[in-house]
């Protein structure tokens, strides 16, 4: 099972609306929200709440000698594991793709809405502040993909890149892991996708930019808002809006098909940008874009549901409401060919406008597709060569 499908995997208490669940644990005293918010500055929640699969529950309680002021801010730790395989397979059918790797779990971008958060509760930990501070980097990440790329029977199909984390958060600038798995790939000749947020990845052009030329690599920026304040809000720790589009530019320049990704949507907060972002993604040379509404499966709900309070208490109700009128009355609703677009006259107006706006930019017209013709099985360390 891939980390995207488990984000989406039904929970014990599926079925139940977000309200109902979050009024229970607040009534249980089980929100465990950290008050002093230096301790959590230029994170994106405030909420530690253990995960859905645990049966004891923890929470910071001040005994009287203010101890919780002085606790230090949260720092990101990062675990190192030598993992037996790599390459995690996909089967959903609202998916473009059926392989992709993860050099890390948890993200610390810091997106409140991430709908990768509920997998790291099948690790015994938080979806709130340890997805963004508890960290797993994937060290032999590049060597396990040799191996499994080596295979005999091996059948070639585009790996996807950023499935379920980002490939280019911060900690990529001193482990380089995404970097070791690109130059795999390239010697190997196999195509691949990227989705990122960071402007890091034009690091990586020196590999990027060959694979390109061969039809080996397309590279998805992310872009939520053109807003800087909004931006820094609901990603604290991904690119600036302003790099993501210079990145797209030079991308570009570099030979290197690039897409753009509004995700999410968010219904009274960013949706509005939609047409915005476009023109502008256009005008630094990308030609495809698309748009995923905003998903709020398991643990999500009630850590969006945290963010709006906080960071825009006046729109709170007003977005949640939208949210559900595209979502048959719930906060989310996980069915295939529906999570992505929702349904119902919002979701429909929100399609109709992305669909106007290709049109009328040029969007779209012709999707890029990848080589897989190319492939050249590469011999691990220790290995036979091929005879002929």
């Amino acid at each position: 099972m891939t980390d995207e499908e488990f984000s989406d995997f039904p929970s014990p208490d599926s079925g139940t609306d977000s309200e109902s669940r979050t009024d229970q644990i607040r009534g249980q005293g089980r929100r465990n929200l950290i008050e002093n918010h230096q301790r959590v500055r230029g994170r994106g929640t405030t909420s530690n709440d253990v995960g859905r699969f645990e049966s004891l529950t923890r929470q910071e309680w001040d005994d009287g000698w203010d101890g919780l002021a002085e606790l230090p801010p949260f720092k990101t730790e990062i675990r190192h594991e030598t993992s037996s395989s790599i390459l995690s397979k996909n089967k959903s059918p609202d998916i473009p793709f059926d392989q992709s790797i993860n050099p890390y779990r948890g993200c610390e971008h810091g997106c409140s809405y991430c709908y990768a958060r509920p997998s790291h509760s099948f690790w015994g930990l938080s979806p709130g502040l340890d997805f963004e501070t508890k960290l797993t980097a994937r060290v032999n990440a590049a060597e396990i993909l040799e191996k499994e790329l080596a295979k005999p029977g091996y059948v070639v199909s585009s790996i996807a890149l950023g499935a379920n984390t980002d490939p280019y958060q911060p900690i990529e600038r001193d482990y380089k892991i995404t970097r070791e798995i690109l130059e795999v790939l390239l010697k190997a000749k196999h195509p691949l996708t990227i989705v990122t947020k960071s402007a890091l990845v034009l690091r990586d052009l020196d590999l990027l930019a060959p694979m390109a030329a061969e039809g080996l690599v397309m590279v998805a920026l992310s872009i939520t808002s053109l807003d800087g304040g909004l931006s820094r809000k609901m990603e604290p720790r991904a690119s600036a809006p302003h790099r993501r589009l210079m990145a797209l530019e030079e991308l570009h320049k570099a030979g290197v098909p690039t897409m753009t990704m509004m995700a999410p949507m968010i219904p009274s907060l960013n949706d509005h940008e939609m047409e915005q972002i476009m023109e502008e993604v256009l005008a630094r040379g990308c030609r495809e874009a698309h748009y995923v509404l905003l998903r709020l499966p398991h643990e999500i709900k009630d850590l969006f549901r945290d963010w709006l309070a906080r960071e825009v208490p006046d729109r709170a109700q007003r977005v949640m409401g939208l949210v559900q009128s595209m979502r048959g009355g719930k906060d989310y609703r996980a069915e295939f060919g529906k999570r992505m677009r929702g349904e119902g006259p919002y979701a429909d107006l929100l399609s109709k406008r992305f669909q106007l706006a290709v049109k009328r930019l040029g969007l779209n017209r012709q999707r890029q597709k990848l080589r897989t013709d190319l492939f050249l099985p590469p011999v691990p360390k220790g290995g036979q060569m091929a005879l002929f």
